[in-house]
């Protein structure tokens, strides 16, 4: 891999991975729809020589065609609102495969767990049987079946599955990502789900790197790669960590299916997530074991020091905002 233009590359993996491929010198393009956002990430990373800033829309491929020039690996991090994905995900991903096919690339998809419903195994592997319940499931496995269509025959693709996430480019589309943002300005705090119960979660730096790895193999292409986080955490012990990294400890509500729902009725994306919340009382946690055969360890921050990174980071970041 010696170019790659990244498609959603202000969302918080796209974010996550320009930076990873920015440090292992590889050139990249981010490419997103807001100038000022692709902007702000450039400045971050130090407005590096290669890193190229594009914007368009996604959901154009002529705009991904147009500035992908002779990238190899096209890293799709673009992704739908909640309550736009029934309508909108896959017209997205097509929009992004369309492009692909034209520019005779290969392509890094970044997804969710959602296509394999509820739990049939401990640790979940890529053998385990997808079979969703939810209506975002059934989408996101059609979403999937879509990548792999035959109708692809320039474009090599393999999908890349994370757990949730954390970290410093994690957003609102995250479910702890407005957790940790509120906690980091000192803010209360809601918290999806049920604070008791463990769930795995992984440190975006440490997804991205393991992405990269996958990115440079050409065997990867073709398959599903589960990419686990560093174990398992409750909201409890997240909250604990992060209230005591920024030295305020401001009321952090959990919130579940009723509180989702009234909720929802002012913020639409809310009421989407009501039905994923089997997720945070029966989570899935996902198998490295294809990773360590064929790639290498997994790289897995520990929570203390990611959780404590995470929220100074954001701490720092809206400091220099209010600077500028």
């Amino acid at each position: 891999m010696e170019k790659a233009i990244v498609i959603g590359a202000t969302g918080g993996t796209g974010a996550a991975i320009t930076e990873e491929l920015v440090k292992r010198g590889i050139h990249t393009i981010a490419f997103g729809r807001s100038r000022q956002k692709l902007e702000q990430i450039a400045g971050k990373l130090g407005n590096p020589k290669h890193l190229k800033l594009a914007v368009g829309n996604a959901m154009r491929p002529d705009d991904i065609v147009a500035e992908a020039g002779d990238a190899d690996v096209l890293f799709h991090c673009a992704n739908v609102p909640y309550h736009e994905m029934v309508n909108n995900l896959i017209p997205l991903g097509e929009s992004v495969m369309e492009a692909a096919e034209r520019l005779a690339i290969k392509v890094v998809a970044i997804d969710g767990i959602y296509p394999y419903g509820r739990r049939q195994m401990d640790l979940v592997t890529e053998e385990h049987p997808k079979q969703p319940h939810t209506i975002k499931g059934k989408v996101r496995l059609d979403y999937e079946r879509m990548l792999f269509s035959k109708r692809w025959t320039k474009a090599e693709v393999m999908i890349v599955r994370l757990p949730d996430y954390y970290g410093p480019t994690a957003n609102e589309a995250s479910y702890l990502g407005s957790t940790l943002e509120a906690i980091a300005a000192g803010k209360m705090a809601f918290f999806v789900g049920n604070m008791h119960v463990p769930r795995e979660f992984v440190y975006l730096p440490d997804a991205a790197s393991m992405v990269a790895e996958l990115a440079g193999k050409s065997f990867a292409y073709g398959q599903n790669w589960n990419i686990p986080g560093a174990g398992l955490i409750s909201g409890r012990e997240i909250v604990r960590i992060a209230q005591k990294a920024i030295g305020q400890a401001k009321p952090v509500i959990p919130m579940r299916k009723f509180g989702l729902s009234l909720i929802g009725m002012r913020v639409p994306v809310m009421k989407e997530v009501v039905e994923m919340l089997y997720l945070t009382e029966d989570p899935l946690t996902l198998s490295g074991e294809k990773y360590k055969r064929f790639i290498g360890p997994i790289t897995a921050t520990p929570f203390q020091e990611g959780i404590t990174a995470t929220v100074l980071a954001l701490q720092e970041s809206k400091a220099s905002l209010a600077l500028k």
